[in-house]
């Protein structure tokens, strides 16, 4: 029990807690708290879900993750991309009547965390690695943009219908401007601007007065629950809602999520497995991408095993206590990480905080308005479109850049998990198609050293009786016929050419189509009297070779263990030509 126990990396940090730790996890968790609250809300609508959903995610979650995870400074519970992909999961799944929207946000839950958990047992923590940069780039950004127009319904009061090309939002807008409510539409502004302020303007100034650093961090972070402050009282002040038609949240249910059971439908669950498995594996990358930011800032480091295991038990405690999936988002946990958060006892007390709200507070946020949340929301997903990546991946590598576009725009014509599934079919057909045909290089001796580079970019000597080429790629069934058709073109081009010398120093494996095509390569040159070599085979790859008969069928080719010994040998043997 005891080695369980100290397993917990909350245990350990426990070793070396002191007072003053205490106290900067507090201030981290209030400030947390604070911006919390009203993103819960507004990721829940987001999520096309009652408020008090995305305010159960920051509780029962939080506490499992707390005890769980490896990330000092990491903020779990609802984030906008996640409440993105349940909202269109429910959406797509509603349509086809196979279950209300709670029903779905809990099984999704369900199986993301069981799915994060069979990673963990498989110890597949580094699955995220296989989805590349330009992919999430493309699919976050496209995922805001998607998020930030979906607002507009809120902040217009115009009654936006989902799905279409997200187009067609501005276009059902001016075709019915004469619907716009424009109180909504002030509010909505005034709640940006109230966000910009607070953010942009009144940091500034509070930082050059004397209140002391932790009264200005939850001051700062503050902007989304002063913006639900102003919105309630001008609601409640002159009865908006039912004067001028804006939109409010209305009664929110009091007390704490039940931990609760639920019916497991497995025609549900075939529907939900494509979407919860997508939901998984962006949250966990989400997560693990914001931990390592924030631990190599100190100096330390996560472990990914481990927060599979974390963010897959936060993920069943969300589903056991009636909500929608959870991930570490980026924002709050920037704001964590600056508000001075030790250890995960901070997120202990974002919790407490978000449980006496829905314990007792609720009733207050009955004239928030929807503007208000979407107003939230917008400022919230903003910065994670990102041009300059593109830009960047443009300058760099043109191919990334395609990818990243076209990511983008296959989540914005397809839908969410269409889009990311399509940007993740383009990289590993750009990976492979780079692969087929891999950078070869007709290499010669610089100077008298024993070294060999490419005779395109450096000044080296060569003999005309042999062909040295140095192939930057493992050798597989995808490149074998671009390897070989080079190598013949060559002798084709230089008929003096008795040796023909592969460096294999680039090349990490073989596989059997490879092995194959050597094996007729070498019978083929044979045939035109050209002697095949290799070179700088590497171990593994040898290990390999031997347990084959194409070493015997390579003679009187040899296989060199340097390049410099294969010419030294055959440089003699062209001489006595």
């Amino acid at each position: 029990m005891s080695g369980a126990i100290d397993y917990l990396p909350l245990t350990r940090w426990f070793k070396h807690y002191h007072r003053d730790d205490f106290a900067s996890d507090l201030v981290a968790g209030i400030v947390v708290g604070i911006l919390l609250i009203p993103q819960g809300m507004a990721y829940a609508f987001l999520a096309g879900l009652p408020p008090q959903y995305g305010l159960y995610c920051a509780i029962v979650p939080l506490f499992i993750y707390a005890l769980l995870g490896s990330s000092r400074s990491l903020a779990v519970g609802p984030v906008a991309i996640t409440s993105l992909m349940v909202g269109s999961t429910i959406a797509d799944t509603s349509a086809s009547g196979l279950a209300d929207p709670a029903t779905i946000a809990v099984n999704l839950s369900l199986l993301v965390g069981l799915i994060m958990l069979i990673l963990r047992a498989l110890q597949l923590g580094s699955i995220v690695n296989f989805m590349s940069h330009s992919v999430i780039s493309g699919f976050t950004s496209a995922a805001a943009l998607l998020i930030a127009v979906s607002q507009l319904r809120h902040l217009t009061g115009i009654d936006i219908p989902n799905g279409g090309f997200i187009t067609d939002s501005f276009g059902y807008i001016l075709t019915h401007i004469s619907e716009l409510n424009s109180v909504t539409l002030l509010l909505g502004i005034l709640g940006v601007l109230t966000l910009w302020i607070v953010k942009e303007k009144l940091v500034v100034l509070l930082k050059n007065t004397s209140l002391p650093h932790w009264l200005v961090q939850p001051i700062c972070r503050a902007g989304p629950m002063f913006a639900m402050i102003i919105g309630i009282t001008l609601v409640a002040m002159f009865g908006l809602n039912q004067n001028q038609h804006v939109a409010i949240v209305g009664a929110i249910p009091e007390g704490l999520p039940s931990i609760s059971t639920f019916n497991i439908d497995l025609a549900l669950w075939q529907t939900l497995m494509t979407p919860a498995l997508l939901i998984a594996l962006i949250g966990f990358l989400e997560s693990v991408s914001v931990g390592t930011t924030l631990a190599s800032r100190d100096r330390e480091r996560i472990e990914p095993n481990k927060e599979l295991i974390a963010l897959g038990a936060a993920n069943l405690g969300a589903a056991f206590s009636g909500t929608y999936p959870v991930a570490g988002g980026f924002g709050r946990s920037m704001v964590n990480y600056a508000s001075g958060a030790r250890t995960t006892i901070a997120s202990v007390i974002s919790a407490l905080m978000v449980a006496l709200t829905v314990s007792f507070f609720t009733p207050l946020f009955f004239y928030l308005p929807k503007a208000i949340l979407g107003a939230v929301i917008i400022m919230a997903v903003l910065p994670l479109i990102n041009i300059r990546a593109f830009t960047d991946s443009w300058k760099f590598n043109k191919a990334d850049a395609l990818t990243l576009l076209s990511t983008f725009v296959f989540v914005l014509v397809l839908g969410v998990e269409l889009g990311i599934l399509s940007g993740i079919a383009i990289s590993f057909l750009l990976l492979l198609y780079r692969s087929s045909q891999p950078h070869i290089a007709i290499v010669g001796r610089v100077g008298n050293s024993p070294h060999f580079r490419n005779i395109d970019r450096h000044e080296v000597t060569t003999d005309k009786h042999i062909l040295a080429i140095r192939v930057d790629e493992s050798l597989y069934f995808a490149n074998t016929r671009f390897v070989e058709d080079f190598i013949r073109t060559q002798c084709t081009c230089h008929r003096e050419v008795t040796h023909v010398v592969i460096l294999c120093n680039a090349v990490n494996f073989i596989d059997a189509s490879a092995l194959e095509s050597l094996e007729n390569l070498t019978a083929q040159l044979a045939s035109e009297g050209i002697t095949l070599h290799l070179a700088e085979v590497k171990g593994p790859v040898m290990d390999k070779l031997k347990d084959t008969h194409f070493l015997q069928q390579l003679s009187p080719g040899q296989v060199f263990f340097t390049a410099d010994d294969a010419m030294c040998a055959l440089e003699k043997r062209s001489a006595r030509i």
